[in-house]
């Protein structure tokens, strides 16, 4: 099992450096890689990752494909795998040196791209994920009402477990006997496990409106402390043992502690907070005791100051972490500022390294977050908002719980293949979410699978070379009126999709 999450890697990206300067270009960018090479791709096995081949020789011996030839002029393509082979030149993390220009090699995880979209094969101990893609919470190892073979069924290719739940029920030093958590809840693909600092910060607010929660939480550089809504007795969450807690627990990713604030909060509090995380950073790579098995992802933070966001940026790279999320946001911050964040830290974070918008769960800013260059969502909308028997459809949502609906004979979706919309009608889920479980149970499902859906769509259409196309889709079918939100026509604009065909909408 690799020690960071590994990208089936489809080409090199060779970007130029400047010798004085030694600054990478980002104006040099590498293509798309072609259909899935025999001979050579990085995997994880036990130990670090390793490069495959037919030979099993090492990455500095082979390269499958490099199209640069166009980009570089310097090389014939083929006279530099030639070099390669023979030992003249060195990818693999060392300097190369061709006609006077200083390069480095960097393996790219990118299989397809259009503008900043970008689509990969995420290999991780236990799944080989297509980004982008979501996330469901399971908050205490289960999805309410779903079994493990269902969500397999629908194609769910991460869970997300809550540190801070398991933690105190059912017991991390538990799960750990019982063989982790992907054992103890029979869950045979990818885990991702929090840190449970956001649970903190939502008892720290829960105190306005809550008298029995009162000082629930403290937040110092110590840690996080708090009472036990199980026993009411004092505990501290630290750096160091959040990340052993998630050491015991198994999963694929970890997140680092952070000190979260919400995003409409303003004043020192957002820059002391985002100077701690980058702190605790330090003691979470210190604490992390499985870095060859998991893979500890670092928070950004900085509130809605992009001065303070690109500093937490750049302290969280030069620590060159598997993998980086941006936190802070779905918070109450209004869909402007969320998407200049996400288009922000997209833009400075590695070409090479999955990025996460944590908590980010509406289909339509999952897929103005892709367009920005994100992977990988999380958020409880999909199944909470099926509790309240609202479905999620094409069109936006269908509120299933409205008389209207009583003799409905149509399914949830008429374009949806999933099980539920096969088999039952709008009407008899509607008499089911009014009075009985199995209703909700219905509509997690559809849900479920409906996120699915939209992630393996933003990949296949990247891979394909349609990914503006099925924005321009995506928008017309929920907007059919044109009046796709300012937000989203800015959005848009940046990441440099025309949707002009789908909106009313001029952006200046």
């Amino acid at each position: 099992m690799g020690s960071s999450p590994c990208i089936c890697v489809e080409h090199w990206s060779v970007p130029s450096i400047d010798i004085n300067k030694v600054n990478v270009d980002a104006s040099v960018t590498s293509e798309p890689a072609s259909a899935p090479s025999e001979r050579g791709k990085l995997e994880s096995h036990a130990g670090e990752p390793s490069w495959t081949t037919p030979d099993c020789r090492k990455p500095e011996e082979t390269v499958s494909r490099i199209p640069i030839a166009r980009e570089v002029g310097v090389l014939d393509e083929y006279l530099l795998i030639l070099l390669l082979k023979i030992g003249l030149l060195q990818t693999h993390k060392k300097w190369l040196f061709v006609s006077s220009v200083l390069y480095f090699a960097v393996p790219s995880f990118i299989l397809g791209r259009f503008n900043r979209a970008r689509a990969a094969n995420l290999t991780l101990p236990h799944h080989v994920c297509q980004t982008p893609l979501f996330m469901p919470v399971g908050t205490q190892g289960t999805i309410k009402g779903l079994a493990t073979n269902q969500l397999e069924d629908i194609g769910c290719q991460i869970i997300l477990g809550n540190t801070y739940h398991l933690a105190l029920r059912p017991t991390s030093e538990l799960i750990d006997e019982l063989g982790g958590l992907h054992k103890f809840m029979n869950w045979p693909r990818a885990l991702l496990t929090d840190s449970g600092g956001f649970q903190m910060v939502i008892l720290r607010y829960l105190m306005h409106f809550v008298v029995s929660l009162l000082h629930l939480a403290d937040i110092t550089e110590k840690g996080v402390t708090f009472q036990s809504p199980v026993d009411g007795k004092p505990m501290l969450l630290t750096p160091e043992e959040s990340i052993q807690i998630q050491n015991r627990i198994g999963a694929d990713i970890i997140m680092a502690l952070d000190d979260v604030v919400k995003t409409t909060i303003t004043g020192p509090r957002i820059e002391e907070a985002m100077y701690r995380t980058l702190r605790w950073i330090d003691r979470c790579i210190a604490a992390h005791k499985r870095p060859k098995e998991q893979n500890l992802f670092g928070i950004v933070q900085g509130g809605l100051d992009p001065v303070l966001r690109d500093i937490c940026v750049r302290g969280l790279v030069d620590r060159n972490l598997p993998g980086y999320a941006i936190g802070g946001l779905a918070g109450g911050e209004d869909k402007d500022s969320f998407w200049r964040v996400v288009a922000q830290c997209t833009a400075a974070l590695p070409e090479d390294k999955p990025r996460y918008v944590m908590g980010v769960g509406y289909p339509l800013d999952i897929v103005v977050c892709s367009a920005l260059g994100a992977d990988m969502y999380d958020c409880v909308y999909p199944t909470r908002t099926a509790r309240f028997g609202t479905a999620l459809i094409p069109e936006g949502v269908l509120k299933l719980k409205n008389k209207a609906m009583a003799d409905d004979t149509r399914p949830i979706d008429p374009t949806c293949d999933c099980m539920v919309c096969k088999n039952y009608s709008r009407a008899y889920i509607h008499c089911l979410v009014t009075v009985d479980a199995m209703g909700s149970q219905l509509v997690s499902y559809h849900n479920l699978y409906y996120m699915m859906k939209l992630s393996r769509d933003l990949h296949s259409s990247i891979i394909e070379g349609k990914f503006p196309e099925f924005v321009c889709e995506f928008l017309q079918t929920m907007f059919p009126k044109g009046d796709v939100p300012e937000w989203v026509c800015n959005a848009m604009e940046v990441a440099g999709i025309d949707i002009s065909s789908c909106s009313h909408h001029v952006v200046r």
